[in-house]
Parts: C-alpha cells; structure tokens; sequence
C-alpha cells in the first residue's frame, strides 16, 4: 500500500517574542472584542452601533456616570495590583474575592462594634482591620503551598466559598440588625466608619484616593526595589532566583499577604463606602474580574489604571443594557469574557508559533 505525505501540526516556543506586540496585546484583544460583540448584537436582532453606543458611550455621557465608573474601577484597580504581586512570581492567586470578603468581615466587624461611636481613628482602624483580615486569608494558601506543596489555584479558590459562607453567616446571625425587619444585613456604620466622598451628589468616595496611592507604591517597588526585582526573577526563573540566593518561600509569603491586605482594603473601601453595611452580596465578583483587569494591564501599575477603567464600563454597559436593550445585565460577563479569550490568544501567538511536520 502507498504512504501518504501528510502534516502534523505542532506549537513551538518563538526565539523571541516582538516586544511591540506585547504592548499592543491590550488593545488588539479590545478590538475583537467589539467586534465579537457587535456580531452578537446583531444575532440578537439589535443594530450593532446602537447596541456598542448603549453598552460603552452612554454609561459615561453624564458627570455621575463618570463617576460611577471610578467607583468600579476602584475595588477592580486595587485587586488587580494586588494580584501583581502573585502573577509576577509566577504564583496564580484565584482567590482574592474571598480576600476582599473577608477584609470586609474584619474591618466591617470593627464598624459593628463602634456603631455608636464618632471618633476620627474609626475608618483608619477600620482600614487596617480591613487589611489584616485580607492578607490572614491570603497567608492560608501560602502556608499550604509552602508547607505540603499544595496547588495555590485550587486552595485560594475554595477559600472563596468559605469566606462566602462565614460572611452569610454572620448577616443572618450574630451581626444581624436588630432593627432591620430580618434582612440578611449588619447594622449600618456611623459616619465616622463612612469613607469621605469626594464630590457632594456623587459617590466617588476616599478609596479612590487610597487606590491611586498604592498603585504608585506598587509602581516604586517593582520598579525601584530589591524586593520587586526579586519577584520578577522569581516568575521568569525560579532556578535562577535559588542561584542568587532568593528565599522562594519568604516571596510567597509577602506576594500572598500584599494581595490579600489590597484586595481586604478593597472590600473594606466597598463595604463603607457605596454600602456602608455587611450584607450577602457586597461584591459583584470584583475579585473574579480583577485577574482580567491585572493581564490586561500587563501587570504594570499604569495599564492596570487604564484597564480597570476599561473592565469597569462593562459593569455599566451591563446595566443601561438591560434597562434600554431589555437583555440580561450577564451580557456584561460575556464582553469580560471575550477580552480575557483574545487576550490569551494574543499572548500565545506572540510567544509560539504554529508549525507543521511532515509525515511519511
């Protein structure tokens, strides 16, 4: 019988990778992603340049949409840079959602307890509570990964759930209202455990402030540091991170707790800012979606900014299209999803290539 010449396809590693493209990978897989979206619209039944105005345009057309932008993208842009710290040691955090809830648990508690209280140290305790509550649960996986060489990405994720569970158990429990008629909500906070608002009739309050500062922190570390530089070396080669001496366990430690203590503030700025109480759903998956918001951003402390603030729109997009288009607010996590799809898929055709072997 005669052979048949046939192709075998096979992904290899590209020599080098053009740096150009590496910046430009944000805004390509931006670009598919609008135009997935307006192909989606269009089997939809919906004028596809209506739809991208409704979603995109007209969320921000007014001085309160933009401000509702920013107080999305505030928790997004905390967690992201967060999250920074354990994507550049190579370390996939999946689970800073329960950080974020469990900051709230800690310095929310600390808004409980002081109620009735009015006093200037109220909101920086809080802070801090908000903070050490993050990063304790953070330290779990850290400690499991170091300790008993356990997969970060499945610990961290199921922390989420438990940290859910405590929260839900509080609001229907012992933190109860009792003036809340039984809704699963916490007493609200007094005014002093309120974070300051910014601008009267809008609702960008101080954790925006907060935010923009740690950012430029993160930017002096990974920048300026040993420390940043150490986290770099470690991601791109953990052998030659030993070769120099770098303690990997003392990294992941601190990659672990920075996150965790962000995305606790995080919660904390959600729950005493736009809130200002504990109940079930203080989180629209923010921790989730800032993992999309720190690759977009390519883990640099800039296009993080810029990125939350792209990742944000959708949030927004999602609610003025179920009110104008009377489509379900989930369209949101779909535009998420496609710019985290064509991200992924840029980055790989930027790092390998496709070739084809012949067979005999």
């Amino acid at each position: 019988m005669e052979k048949m010449n046939s192709l075998f396809p096979s992904i290899v590693s590209r020599s080098q990778s053009s740096g150009l493209m590496n910046f430009f990978v944000p805004l390509i897989s931006i670009v598919l992603t609008l135009i997935t979206g307006s192909i989606i619209f269009v089997l939809l039944g919906f004028d596809p340049v209506y739809a991208l105005y409704t979603f995109f345009i007209s969320p921000i057309s007014s001085t309160y949409g933009i401000s509702e932008l920013f107080v999305k993208a505030t928790p997004l842009a905390l967690i992201a840079i967060g999250l920074s710290y354990c994507f550049k040691n190579n370390i996939y955090n999946i689970g800073a959602e329960g950080q974020l809830t469990m900051g709230a648990i800690f310095g929310g508690g600390i808004g409980i307890l002081f109620h009735d209280t009015n006093a200037f140290w109220l909101l920086p305790l809080m802070i801090f509570g908000g903070a050490i509550g993050g990063a304790l649960w953070g330290l779990i996986p850290a400690i499991l990964k170091t300790k008993f060489n356990t997969n970060e990405i499945l610990t961290s994720l199921m922390l989420v759930y438990v940290a859910l569970y405590i929260l839900d158990y509080l609001v229907v429990g012992p933190w109860k209202d009792p003036f809340g008629y039984s809704f699963p909500k916490s007493r609200p906070f007094s005014e002093s455990g309120r974070m300051p608002l910014l601008f009267d009739g809008l609702r960008v309050h101080f954790g925006l402030i907060i935010t923009l500062f740690l950012i430029f922190v993160s930017w002096f570390i990974f920048s300026k540091t040993i420390f940043g530089f150490q986290l770099k070396v470690s991601g791109y080669s953990p052998k030659a991170a030993r070769y120099a001496g770098f303690n990997q366990t003392t990294l992941v430690f601190f990659a672990f707790a920075i996150c965790g203590a962000f995305a606790g503030i995080a919660g904390l700025a959600e729950v005493s800012g736009p809130i200002g109480l504990l109940y079930r759903d203080i989180s629209p998956n923010y921790g989730f979606t800032a993992i999309i918001v720190a690759f977009l951003g390519r883990l640099h402390p800039i296009g993080i900014i810029f990125a939350s603030l792209v990742i944000a729109l959708t949030y927004l997009g999602a609610e003025d299209a179920q009110l104008f288009l009377q489509i379900p607010s989930a369209v949101g996590f779909i535009f998420q999803g496609l710019v985290l799809f064509y991200l992924l898929g840029a980055e790989l055709l930027i790092n390998y290539k496709l070739t084809y072997k012949k067979l005999l």
